[in-house]
């Protein structure tokens, strides 16, 4: 147990960080493309305060890391968006969509660069730096999970919007009716194991991230 609360301390400040920073640019990038309804709703924030979720942000995230999941899983509350204020309806819901993963991957970016920076520069003796540089750690693999798992197609992830931006009206609402399985769906894949597979890519995104920063940095073997 107290091996799964130590983890808990160390993911639960990069999982904040990661979905309230999600949420924050979905909600800039549709200001830039004339929507204002999360600046109006105060959701356009890096307070963290007003994307918590109840359950998606504090006891599942809490529940996964006490329990034998191998890496904290959750969710803010979604920035409320109205597509129909883009200046162009396509491009906006593409961009929007996609802001909220890219961020997520520039976040694993951004930390990769931080704990590098630490090996680098920072006495190992600093007080800090155990927690910071396995903060760092987990916030590249963190980030990098969130983004690509938020790239599935399942309605209502970002994906599934994504993919939106290039349909025709009816075959968007078509597909938007998945969306009243895509709980039983995501259990499913839970329980097989088939959201390990769907998840590949993260590895080898984050092996990237971490072997070209390192590279950066200097060190070659990272």
């Amino acid at each position: 147990m107290d091996l799964n609360i130590e983890r808990l301390a160390l993911q639960f400040v990069p999982f904040i960080a990661a979905v309230v920073f999600h949420e924050f640019a979905h909600g800039l990038v549709a200001s830039w493309w004339g929507d204002k309804t999360a600046q109006q709703s105060g959701r356009l924030t890096l307070n963290p305060l007003p994307h918590l979720d109840l359950f998606g942000t504090v006891l599942f995230p809490m529940a996964s890391m006490l329990g034998n999941f191998p890496i904290l899983f959750g969710w803010a509350k979604p920035v409320p968006i109205d597509p129909t204020r883009f200046k162009k309806y396509r491009a906006g819901l593409f961009w929007v969509s996609f802001a909220g993963p890219a961020m997520n991957f520039i976040l694993a970016t951004l930390s990769a660069v931080l704990f590098f920076s630490l090996l680098r520069f920072v006495p190992e003796d600093f007080f800090l730096f155990q927690p910071l540089s396995d903060m760092a750690r987990v916030s590249v693999l963190l980030n990098v999970a969130l983004g690509v798992f938020n790239l599935l197609p399942l309605p209502p992830l970002d994906g599934s919007k994504i993919i939106e931006s290039f349909l025709s009206y009816k075959a968007t609402r078509a597909y938007e009716s998945l969306s009243q399985y895509s709980l039983i769906i995501f259990i499913v894949l839970m329980m097989t194991g088939l959201i390990r597979v769907l998840l590949t890519p993260a590895g080898w995104i984050a092996q990237g991230i971490w072997s070209s920063v390192g590279f950066v940095f200097g060190f070659s073997g990272a």
